[in-house]
């Protein structure tokens, strides 16, 4: 395969509509909470079946880009994160948009999701073989460690209560564990209701522990009638943007290696990158979690980078990196393709298809970004007396959308409930929002390992006696033991 492909897509007039199509699609859905992209990929495929399998891909591919980086929009403007991969922007882009700067974090957000976009699809381009080859080489107890790795970060994200933070993880982990058994496929944990047979859904909890504790504390600090700072729309010089390039590519390296990994995605890769940017940014623009816009480009950069590394496995392996993927995965199917070690020798032009719809998205991406999200900006400008009742409103439609029924409206509740009382006690949401995206993988896989490892002579070599084992097990206690407060101590006296 060569460029002469990809370009001949990318001059395709009717190729660019489709994509753009799906780009507008993605906007919509990605910014409104509950209306997830996979939902919207599930329909489209439903939609496109009779279609061309170049317009199919296009549409998707625009809708998958666009769709990813405008969970932002709502996680800055309105604190409430559009996707479990957007968490990691509320942190420091609502903080900003409370400022009066959401036009600044809006404009960070795009520029580097574009980055990151258009490093993930590069690198699917030149590596897709390599990394497919090291992701397929992770066990069961590897997929454990990544995880474990990733809540080893806990200390980056809970700020001065080490402690609490951990209180906050094992929440989160107990909160993972509800459901049916993976082994046995029996009930556990779910007090005898029904509807809990299936889990925590994540959407309802995230827009509970998100934007719904933000109402109850606005209403409890009693300024329901002050008005929010104005917006300011401002002109971002080109060298306050690309000041982050280089620390943004390796947020993106972060981003295209989690992505590669099934089961992984999107919220694993942004909570690392995130710990990364704390670790490696000595002098933020301002701390971080009080609007360090280092934060936003962290987050942005790898959940988008995640696109081009998700599906690296899918088309080389026929093994979805996430959710997204595993619906593509399904439209080549229908349109009589079979992904695997041979199909970017033997299908070059549908890879320069889906490359090209993923390039055309970033364009459009970007064009969005620029043009017409400062416009949706005007929101944070709205009295609180008017914004709260209507972020009430979208929680609450966030929450039932997800699978239309009004159980998980009135889990949202709970957890907003819990979510404000964590606050009043400083006890950070992070950390429970990322045991609870990640308790499931980690239980899955546990049980996984050590069933196949009952059965070895030596069941601890089993377990831990890989290479990829061994780095992981090491850099995750070194993580965990950096972030004691007594080492922290130590550092600080050295």
């Amino acid at each position: 395969m060569d460029f002469t492909h990809i370009a001949q897509y990318m001059g395709d007039f009717r190729f660019i509509l489709f994509v753009l199509m799906g780009s507008l699609s993605g906007l919509f859905v990605g910014s409104i909470p509950g209306l997830s992209v996979t939902m919207a990929t599930a329909i489209l495929v439903s939609i496109t079946y009779t279609w061309a399998t170049s317009d199919a891909l296009g549409l998707i591919m625009g809708l998958y880009v666009v769709g990813v980086y405008s969970g932002a929009l709502s996680a800055i403007l309105i604190n409430i994160p559009g996707a479990p991969s957007s968490v990691v922007t509320t942190f420091d882009g609502h903080p900003m948009a409370k400022k009066g700067e959401a036009h600044r974090a809006l404009k960070f957000a795009t520029v580097y999701s574009f980055v990151g976009s258009v490093f993930g699809l590069v690198m699917l381009f030149l590596l897709g073989k390599p990394i497919s080859v090291l992701a397929i080489k992770f066990q069961p107890m590897d997929y454990f460690l990544l995880a474990a790795f990733g809540l080893s970060a806990v200390g980056s994200l809970t700020g001065e209560s080490f402690t609490k933070g951990m209180v906050s993880v094992l929440a989160g982990l107990f909160l993972s564990m509800i459901g049916l058994d993976s082994v046995l496929g029996t009930p556990r944990l779910t007090m005898g209701i029904w509807n809990l047979q299936s889990g925590i859904p994540i959407v309802p909890a995230l827009v509970g522990l998100f934007g719904f504790s933000e109402v109850l504390t606005v209403i409890r600090e009693g300024d329901v009638h002050a008005q929010i700072s104005n917006v300011k729309k401002v002109s971002i010089k080109f060298q306050e943007l690309s000041r982050h390039f280089l620390h943004s590519l390796y947020y993106s390296t972060i981003g295209t290696l989690v992505g590669a990994l099934p089961g992984a995605g999107g919220p694993v890769a942004s909570f690392l990158a995130y710990s990364e940017a704390k670790r490696i940014v000595k002098s933020p623009s301002v701390p971080f979690g009080e609007g360090a816009e280092e934060g936003i480009v962290a987050s942005e950069a790898s959940n988008n980078a995640c696109i081009g590394g998700a599906l690296i496995p899918m088309l080389t392996l026929a093994v979805p990196g996430d959710a997204v993927t595993a619906i593509i995965l399904s439209v080549f199917y229908v349109h009589g393709l079979q992904p695997g070690p041979m199909f970017i020798q033997t299908q070059p032009e549908l890879f320069s298809v889906i490359l090209a719809g993923g390039f055309i998205g970033a364009v459009a991406l970007l064009l969005i970004g620029l043009f017409v999200a400062p416009h949706m900006a005007k929101v944070i400008s709205v009295p609180k007396n008017i914004l709260l009742p209507a972020v009430t409103v979208l929680c609450i439609i966030g929450a039932y959308a997800y699978n239309t029924r009004m159980f998980d409206v009135l889990l949202m509740m709970l957890f907003g409930v819990a979510g404000y009382f964590m606050r009043r006690h400083g006890y950070s949401v992070a950390p429970l929002t990322l045991a609870l995206v990640l308790g499931k993988m980690m239980d899955d896989n546990f049980r996984r390992a050590v069933s196949l490892a009952v059965s070895e002579d030596n069941m601890l070599r089993a377990l831990f006696g890989r290479p990829i084992t061994i780095t992981l097990l090491i850099l995750t206690v070194i993580t965990i033991l950096m972030n004691f407060p007594f080492w922290k101590r130590w550092v600080k006296r050295s």
